[in-house]
């Protein structure tokens, strides 16, 4: 008997979830991530008490552990495709789910559905523990200042992550995958930035940065929000698409 597409998608989606939701090691990720966030969203709140914040630099206060923050999603996304290589569970997952191509976009969409509400959380908790201690010293946020902001935080952390998972694919192993993605978001990129500055708003780690932060009045040839998404979102598309393009290929 045949089944729709949309059928397939349904199902598909939902074994997916279930992998994900009681695969052990993403919700140790997550919780690493928000404890591991809520340390540095103290320790630069810390520093920001020494000088006077404004309503802009509370929320980059706020979001200062981005940088670090990302490499928990980074982990994550990589857990979400690596781990099936483990053991052989890929096997499985390509004979009960045939259908390389939905089974592999529907992992995506599965990661992006876990991902979102969490990444919202994690990336408002320090923007909410830097407005708690700072509240004597700064001045009132803007809700609707802050809603961008932890919007635009939540999408890169997102894209981020389903980024980190095409990279998985494609590599198949989680140490590879890790040195490759963790070197270029922490050693390669910051570096070319200072080599290649007229192109460096074009990278995506760059791009996504202009997504949540708010730009200061000495920055020049910066990015908008709506520009910096489209950048990340053409590099997430590209490197999932050329994912599964491998994904269907090649042997398990």
């Amino acid at each position: 008997m045949s089944v729709s597409s949309s059928r397939k998608i349904t199902l598909i989606l939902g074994a997916e979830l279930e992998k994900l939701v009681t695969l052990p090691l993403v919700w140790l990720t997550l919780m690493g991530t928000f404890i591991l966030n809520l340390v540095l969203a103290a320790a630069f709140t810390s520093v920001g008490l020494q000088g006077a914040a404004g309503t802009q630099s509370i929320l980059k206060i706020g979001l200062a552990s981005m940088e670090y923050l990302q490499a928990g999603f980074i982990i994550l996304g990589i857990l979400a495709t690596c781990s099936e290589y483990t053991g052989g569970q890929i096997r499985t997952t390509l004979t009960t789910i045939p259908w390389r191509g939905f089974q592999l976009s529907a992992k995506h969409l599965a990661l992006a559905i876990v991902t979102i509400p969490m990444a919202f959380i994690i990336a408002a908790s320090g923007v909410l523990y830097a407005c708690i201690m700072m509240r004597d010293t700064a001045l009132v946020i803007e809700i609707d200042a802050m809603i961008k902001t932890l919007v635009g935080a939540t999408g890169y952390l997102t894209l981020t992550t389903l980024l980190s998972a095409a990279i998985g694919v494609l590599l198949r192993r989680t140490t590879p995958a890790l040195v490759v993605l963790l070197g270029h978001y922490f050693i390669v990129s910051p570096l070319l930035r200072d080599f290649l500055p007229s192109i460096k708003n074009y990278f995506p780690d760059t791009a996504g940065y202009y997504m949540y932060m708010p730009p200061s009045s000495d920055e020049i040839n910066v990015l908008t929000p709506i520009q910096g998404t489209g950048v990340s979102m053409l590099w997430t598309l590209i490197f999932i698409t050329v994912a599964i393009v491998f994904y269907r290929k090649r042997d398990a």
